[in-house]
């Protein structure tokens, strides 16, 4: 579930997306530990729109990447034979 307040995090890096989300991991552990409902629900959903932002954001990446890349296949023993 995505945080009500929390809106466009497509300007944030990669990077910042995760000391972001480290950061909200600490502050879970901690609410946890506080035994916190309420803010152990905010803060998940807060996680969870950081989440899937660096998820589109991994996966635009990879597309990027994939298309860029060739790879070239040849059958044993016709590697480097001149007919």
């Amino acid at each position: 579930m995505q945080h009500p307040l929390i809106h466009d995090l497509s300007g944030k890096s990669l990077e910042d997306l995760q000391n972001i989300m480290t950061d909200l991991m600490k502050k879970l552990n901690f609410a946890y530990q506080m035994q916190n409902s309420q803010m152990i629900h905010q803060i998940s959903m807060a996680l969870d729109s950081y989440r899937t932002e660096y998820s589109k954001q991994m996966d635009e990446l990879i597309k990027k990447q994939s298309g860029k890349t060739t790879i070239k296949v040849e059958k044993e023993g016709e590697i480097g034979r001149k007919n």
